[in-house]
């Protein structure tokens, strides 16, 4: 019994304890000086158009865009 209530309170501490989050790198931070990125979301490509893009198919898309 006194092992089930120490396996509950060391599973519920471990509930309030921070989360490890790394700092991800992504293909898009290439674009985040761009005109229109800004604080919170930076430059924000929520279809993952360029995920896999250089500045030629970004100056593209912000052409068309217009």
């Amino acid at each position: 019994m006194k092992l089930a209530i120490a396996a509950l309170l060391a599973g519920s501490a471990a509930a309030f304890a921070p989360a490890q989050v790394g700092k991800a790198s992504t293909a898009l931070n290439a674009f985040e000086s761009e005109l229109g990125a800004q604080p919170p979301l930076g430059f924000f490509d929520p279809l993952g158009m360029l995920t896999d893009a250089d500045q030629e198919r970004f100056d593209r898309l912000r052409y068309v865009e217009v």
